[in-house]
């Protein structure tokens, strides 16, 4: 915990002051709201293309296709996570195990026809074990068999967001980001960008003086771990992936 009370802080001023300043920002907020919902109507006019519904999987009763893990609903949203194969937890990929360990409740999606699935490009029964350790509950397949398709034309072994459709038995995707636009995925940095130090990030423009921690890596991973795997072990958690040499 941070008690330095030399560090640099904003001005102090009165109320009416204050609301004012928030007053002017808030004009800009809205503007970038509004930006946003224009974007998001750009992308639901993206044309779309067909990948193979037969697309192989491995889930927890074996092999599935690409179709079976929209488990019968209409859109898929599936989280392409990195996977060191044959290395311990605490080698792992921690940006992965930052964003796919914020997506916990999925009742609202799915009552908006939408499944969400982790598909780790490595080795199921390895990679299952990492997210039980994580204590996740998202579904969970293996798509190292399948990746070079499904990620055609991207980088393999990166982390991606891909949305699909289900029409009848076929499939298109229909978007896709990765790099900062796996933030989609985060509440955490949304509410550091809300407080006065904002990310600590050494990309942030913040005013001279202002605390920072380097490229996130505080957050991502601290003490040679992925930062979230110490609640697990303090919690009496295994990380044994079972695949110790």
């Amino acid at each position: 915990m941070n008690t330095d009370t030399t560090q640099p802080m904003p001005d102090v001023v009165d109320r009416a002051a204050f609301q004012a300043r928030l007053d002017e920002l808030r004009v800009r907020e809205k503007a970038h709201t509004r930006e946003g919902d224009a974007i998001a109507a750009a992308r639901r006019r993206l044309p779309m293309v067909e990948v193979d519904a037969a697309t192989p999987l491995i889930g927890p009763d074996g092999p599935v296709t690409l179709l079976e893990a929209f488990e019968g609903r209409r859109r898929l949203v599936a989280y392409y996570m990195m996977w060191y194969t044959g290395r311990p937890a605490a080698e792992q990929c921690e940006g992965c195990t930052y964003f796919n360990g914020q997506v916990r409740e999925l009742s609202a999606l799915h009552a908006a026809d939408i499944t969400y699935a982790t598909l780790c490009q490595g080795p199921y029964e390895e990679s299952v074990r990492y997210r039980d350790f994580m204590g996740w509950d998202m579904p969970w397949y293996s798509a190292q068999d399948s990746v070079e398709t499904l990620l055609t034309g991207r980088t393999v072994g990166m982390f991606h967001i891909v949305c699909y459709l289900r029409v009848g038995d076929r499939v298109f995707e229909t978007y896709w980001t990765s790099g900062r636009g796996d933030e989609a995925l985060d509440i955490a940095y949304a509410l550091m960008d809300l407080t006065v130090y904002g990310r600590q990030e050494d990309w942030e423009d913040s005013p001279a003086g202002w605390p920072r921690e380097g490229e996130a890596s505080w957050v991502f991973r601290t003490g040679g771990r992925p930062t979230a795997q110490w609640s697990r072990l303090e919690a009496g958690c295994s990380d044994d992936l079972g695949n110790a040499g």
